[in-house]
């Protein structure tokens, strides 16, 4: 049997809207002429005519922070506690096993931006699909920012995740989700709408905010799950390891056999 892989990240990218303002990664890019003058200071003696063509390498500097394209959150990220007080996993401290696992995917690509979804909207799901979570299972979000990545309005656009829906997989043993939007909580505009409403200041980040009850990660900026099947996959998504970071950068993929 053959196995298809599937790219579920990001190209990153500069010059787009795939951060706020202010947050977006910053690429400089230098090509083989370019990295000519660095190759003769460390080979002393050596010549632009002694490289083929003329040519060194090419290399790229890259301004970023660990929450630009793909990435995958850790509890650090979401608060300095978690698990009942317990100091927060950094990057570097999730369990690489956690990161291979089978995968399913709700599709919420019909809410309406800003909305936020519930313990009833994951099970309402998971039942349509005929789907019983597992220990561990990755759970992957489809809204409709997955085909926004790219354009002006991608931070504002889809769904996210709020805390009871948070709560409801990590006390099945769930311990990394992922969603295809900027954010696992809903776009901050339609959060601050509905703080302003309330006056309820708990509403805010409570999707990641649910991390300080029960340790858990997300990947960020997903991408194509559409192509995905509900079921049926497995999902690798293991992050940079970045000493005591809230965050690193994955590749992230989805394997069917």
């Amino acid at each position: 049997m053959s196995r298809r892989f599937i790219d579920l990240s990001v190209p990153l990218a500069a010059g787009i809207g795939s951060d706020p303002p202010g947050l977006e990664p910053r690429i400089e890019y230098f090509d083989h002429h370019a990295g000519v003058s660095d190759v003769l200071k460390m080979f002393p003696g050596m010549t632009r005519e002694d490289l083929p063509e003329g040519q060194a390498w090419a290399v790229e500097r890259v301004q970023m922070t660990t929450h630009n394209g793909t990435h995958l959150d850790a509890p650090w990220h979401y608060h300095a506690t978690m698990d009942g007080g317990k100091p927060s996993a950094t990057i570097d401290e999730i369990p690489l096993d956690w990161c291979f696992r089978p995968g399913v995917k709700l599709d919420f690509r019909n809410k309406p931006d800003g909305y936020v979804c519930t313990a009833g909207d994951v099970e309402t799901e998971l039942r349509r699909v005929g789907y019983e979570l597992k220990p561990f299972d990755i759970v992957v979000v489809n809204t409709s920012a997955g085909i926004a990545y790219g354009h002006d309005d991608y931070v504002l656009k889809g769904c996210g995740m709020g805390r009871e829906a948070t709560l409801y997989l990590t006390e099945r043993g769930v311990r990394v989700t992922g969603i295809d939007g900027w954010s696992w909580d809903a776009p901050f505009p339609y959060t601050l709408k509905r703080i302003q409403e309330t006056g309820d200041w708990s509403l805010f980040w409570e999707g990641h905010k649910a991390g300080r009850v029960r340790g858990y990660c997300h990947i960020e900026k997903l991408h194509n799950l559409e192509a995905l099947p509900a079921f049926g996959f497995t999902v690798c998504c293991f992050p940079v390891k970045v000493e005591k970071a809230s965050a690193g950068w994955t590749r992230a993929v989805a394997i069917l056999d």
